[in-house]
């Protein structure tokens, strides 16, 4: 029966509509930095509320202030680290490249070019030609500078980016760790009054997801990066440390660490070094990409406390749909829907 509630309801409805589309808009530039902050709030709030806010009195604008200047030094010193290093290989490159653009190539390639299958023929004509002739040397360089150019542009504009992204986590951790009983208190409230037991109990199995997470990425990051740095070191790489830092950041995504320890192993073949390039070759297969291809599901699904499967299923398809950020909310979203579904299907005891 139509009253004159019903227009003053759905108006009502209508405005808290606008108002959470209007929410969304605003923060939808920022949803992945934002999403990341809660997942590293909730994977660190344990640490900070039990052990490093009761030493300083409950004060929470001080504690949430070295908590974050924590996580400042954890990412910015290994960033730096990386800089630093990258900066000597760059310089390293430069001087073993610039003989060559001086003087020209040497009228032969290395003889482990000219035997490669299949390319290394066309390889060797392609030298022979570049090294007779000196003007179309300086024309294929010319050719290069601007792809070369494009991508220095483009891969400054990621790091940048990736820089302003880490900074808004940050500063939204921040605000989490100074008000996080309040948050905490407002979700679970408000997850009791959207589902009751069932919200609070989404709520858990949300936050125990996230946490587990966490636990595969960083520590079979962790792992992966130690096991590749010791690899290096004994065959020999130079920079080991550099490449196992870059192995531990490479290790986020599946092709990550066999372009790291592929390259150390294609590097030691061209110094005429067959034995520790088959060393390597094996070491990365069974020892590197083993950890990412057992460790991780296996820490992950016990940290979550659900099946590998659904683990798997949930960080593939979420980093396909939502970016880096989909690693945490695949797993999430499918571990809520399993929980649904077995509710759902649950067979209730007779009384």
């Amino acid at each position: 029966m139509f009253t004159e509630e019903n227009p003053k309801r759905l108006a009502q409805i209508a405005l808290v509509v606008l108002l959470i589309v209007g929410c969304i808009a605003v923060l939808w530039p920022m949803i992945g930095a934002v999403l990341f902050a809660f997942v590293v709030w909730i994977c660190t709030w344990p640490l900070y509320s039990e052990k490093l806010l009761p030493r300083l009195g409950g004060r929470d604008t001080l504690g949430a202030s070295l908590m974050t200047l924590l996580l400042v030094l954890l990412t910015l010193l290994p960033l730096a680290f990386l800089a630093g290093s990258l900066a000597s290989s760059a310089d390293n490159l430069i001087d073993f490249v610039r003989p060559y653009v001086e003087n020209g190539l040497p009228s032969a390639p290395p003889a482990w070019i000219s035997g490669l299958p299949l390319f290394g023929a066309d390889i060797d004509s392609f030298w022979h030609q570049l090294a007779s002739n000196r003007a179309e040397l300086n024309a294929l360089l010319k050719q290069l500078i601007a792809p070369a150019r494009q991508f220095a542009l483009a891969l400054g504009g990621i790091a940048a980016n990736g820089l302003l992204q880490l900074a808004l986590v940050l500063f939204v951790v921040f605000f989490l760790y100074r008000d996080g009983a309040k948050v905490s208190h407002a979700l679970y409230v408000g997850a009791h009054k959207l589902g009751g037991e069932l919200g609070e109990e989404m709520l858990e199995k949300t936050r125990g997801t996230v946490v587990g997470v966490m636990l595969g990425i960083v520590g079979t990051a962790a792992a992966q990066g130690t096991v590749a740095m010791l690899g290096f070191l004994i065959a020999g790489i130079p920079a080991a440390v550099l490449l196992g830092f870059a192995t531990f950041f490479l290790s986020m995504i599946p092709i990550g660490p066999p372009l790291i320890w592929g390259g150390a192993a294609a590097w030691l073949y061209a110094q005429d070094q067959t034995g520790w390039a088959i060393f390597m070759v094996l070491y990365g297969v069974l020892i590197i990409s083993s950890i990412d291809n057992f460790v991780k599901p296996i820490l992950m699904a016990r940290g979550a406390g659900i099946s590998i499967l659904l683990i798997a299923l949930g960080v593939l398809g979420g980093v396909l749909v939502f970016g880096f950020i989909g690693i945490f909310l695949g797993p999430v979203l499918l571990a809520l829907g399993h929980m649904l579904f077995g509710r759902w299907t649950r067979e209730e005891n007779p009384t």
